[in-house]
């Protein structure tokens, strides 16, 4: 894997810099290919058993394929108590998804979380890295078609 070869390039040979690595790659594929953890193992020389142990720890890697476009709904406590669950619902029509899937077109995956750290604007959703706030199903449907009409897909 040519991309994940430039990555490892950019880092010393150090177990220190394994999650920044892991990071980048997560960017790169949008989730961490098999082939690539097997690239890390061998340039930094660890256990393939410690990268997938720190690929299932933190929440921002993932083994699965994510969408272009990764939705994720906060359904902490301010959040529910203003609806996200209504958010959630109306995602799940327009996109025919559930959390933890991805579209059959990989333009979309939804996830729900804790908490964004958003309270004031509740209910909040994210996508990639774009917060969206003080949100009704209305305005989810907006945003979606604004994003379905980014890559060419005019259907949502």
């Amino acid at each position: 894997m040519i991309l994940v070869r430039s990555i490892l390039e950019k880092y010393p040979k150090e177990q220190r810099f394994l999650l920044a690595i892991l990071q980048d790659i997560q960017r790169t594929y949008n989730y961490l290919p098999r082939e690539a953890l097997i690239e890390v193992r061998d340039y930094l020389n660890v256990p393939l058993s410690s990268l997938y142990s720190m690929a299932t720890f933190y929440k921002a890697l993932s083994l699965k394929p994510k969408g272009k476009y990764i939705i994720r709904v906060c359904d902490g406590t301010a959040c529910h108590i203003r609806g996200s669950m209504n958010l959630l619902e109306e995602i799940k029509r327009l996109l025919s998804l559930s959390p933890g899937e991805v579209t059959k077109d990989g333009k979309f995956s939804l996830e729900t979380v804790n908490c964004l750290g958003s309270c004031a604007i509740a209910p909040v959703m994210v996508i990639n890295d774009k917060y969206y706030g003080n949100l009704n199903p209305s305005l989810v449907r907006e945003i979606l078609a604004e994003y379905a009409e980014k890559s060419g897909d005019e259907n949502v």
